[in-house]
């Protein structure tokens, strides 16, 4: 069993940047894909972005990429997501997640997951 907990969010002005942090409560395997998904009122759970646990491999949604970065520290258990030039439509609660085995953008195919993060990001 993992247990993801997730911090960082909060209200932010268009522009503006954020870094969430996802901490897991063990080590994960080194099979272990981590990733950051998010879902508002108005849209379905959505892939933002994952990395590989050993081998630092990234992967990023189109609609992030280049404004977010994630990243991990294997010495804290702890995956990052830095997020720059934050948009209104970012706007959303984010979710750290886990799964054993590789990269995946389908959220019904990671086993863990915490309980989110409110993004809000103002005009």
């Amino acid at each position: 069993q993992v247990q993801l907990v997730e911090s960082g969010g909060g209200l932010v002005q268009a522009g503006g940047s954020l870094r969430l942090s996802c901490a897991s409560s063990r080590r994960t395997s080194s099979t272990y894909t981590m990733g950051w998904f998010r879902q508002s009122p108005v849209t379905e759970r959505e892939f933002v972005a994952s990395i590989n646990w050993s081998g630092g491999n990234t992967y990023y949604a189109d609609s992030v990429k280049v404004r977010f970065t994630i990243s991990r520290d294997n010495a804290k258990n702890t995956v990052y997501l830095q997020m720059n030039r934050l948009k209104p439509e970012d706007t959303a609660r984010y979710y750290c997640a886990c799964r054993a085995l590789g990269y995946s953008v389908l959220w019904q195919n990671y086993d863990y997951w915490g309980q989110g993060t409110q993004v809000t990001v103002s005009s």
